[in-house]
């Protein structure tokens, strides 16, 4: 058996060790702040910051133009590129287009004078800080709940895990769409994002925003009108997201033809209490099931929400 030198055994060891280790150069570089430098043959102190060949090839007045066509959720990302998208993107102009889109319904008027009074004239800070819905995407209710089957062979005690969700769309001019299915969320997307048919399930409807409350109430025409009011609590997961519905209450109530206009498929019920029945044949019915939270999900991530998911996947879930 072959001995090895004290040297020969130190080199070995030297040499695993040197194989094992991961070289990371840039660790050299933490605490050192990078500076630009001057040009070589420059007199000026000042060092000069080379621009990158898209700044240097489109004027501001461009970029503008270009951010002017972005939804605010794309200027965030834009934000992130560098110091000059930034500070570009921090224009009033771009805020204020946004905030009087998404807060049409209270006009231009008391939008200019809640922004000036309450927010310190910065529409920015309007658009992070004031409730609002979002509408470039669906807020989704997933539940769950189980249900006894059919005695057969020698089964006797079968149960069934049921899933269903509750889908809403709003538009800015208050109008929101409604619908109920087991079908999952890229199944109803697109049906979500053209017109409303009742042949697909899709109702209309009307809502208020009263600050972080929002109140709907949606219209079943038929022989016996029947009217869903909803009323929701609008929250976010981290500041100015507004991702999440929490649902409050939802309530079913027959209404007088009389007191529906004719061709209206779209209601506002002000002032009606939990257990008012308009209706004596359809009492006032508050409903218990199917109270989870609505998610929000953008309509270019449907096809990739963990709410797609089976229920033999997932068979509950937590929105936070």
């Amino acid at each position: 058996m072959a001995t090895l030198l004290p040297a020969q055994r130190g080199s070995l060891r030297y040499d695993n060790f040197q194989f094992l280790e991961t070289k990371r150069p840039w660790l050299s570089l933490y605490g050192i702040r990078v500076r630009p430098v001057a040009p070589v043959g420059s007199t000026s102190s000042k060092p000069v910051v080379e621009s990158s060949l898209l700044h240097r090839t489109l004027p501001d007045e461009l970029i503008q133009e270009v951010f002017m066509r972005l939804t605010p959720y794309s200027l965030g990302r834009a934000a992130c590129v560098c110091r000059k998208w930034r500070y570009s993107t921090r224009m009033p102009c771009l805020w204020r287009n946004a905030c009087l889109k998404t807060w049409q319904v209270s006009g231009r008027e008391e939008n200019e004078r809640l922004c000036a009074e309450t927010y310190g004239s910065s529409w920015r800070a309007m658009w992070h800080s004031r409730p609002r819905l979002r509408y470039d995407g669906l807020y989704v209710s997933r539940n769950t709940y189980i249900r006894a089957g059919i005695a057969e062979w020698k089964i006797t005690n079968p149960v069934h895990l049921v899933c269903y969700y509750r889908y809403l769309r709003f538009y800015p001019n208050g109008k929101f769409l409604y619908k109920t299915s087991p079908l999952r969320v890229k199944e109803v997307a697109k049906s979500m994002q053209g017109r409303a048919t009742k042949s697909e399930g899709l109702f209309s409807g009307r809502c208020t925003l009263e600050g972080a409350q929002v109140e709907g109430a949606v219209l079943y025409p038929g022989s016996q009108p029947t009217v869903l009011k909803i009323r929701l609590r609008l929250r976010g997961t981290i500041p100015g997201a507004y991702n999440r519905l929490d649902l409050l209450s939802l309530v079913t109530s027959g209404v007088d033809e009389n007191d529906v206009a004719s061709g209206s498929e779209d209601v506002i019920i002000d002032g009606w209490q939990d257990d008012e029945t308009h209706n004596p044949d359809i009492p006032a019915i508050s409903h218990r099931r199917g109270m989870q939270p609505f998610v929000f999900i953008p309509f270019e991530e449907v096809d990739t929400s963990v709410l797609n998911l089976p229920v033999e996947k997932m068979d509950y879930y937590v929105p936070g």
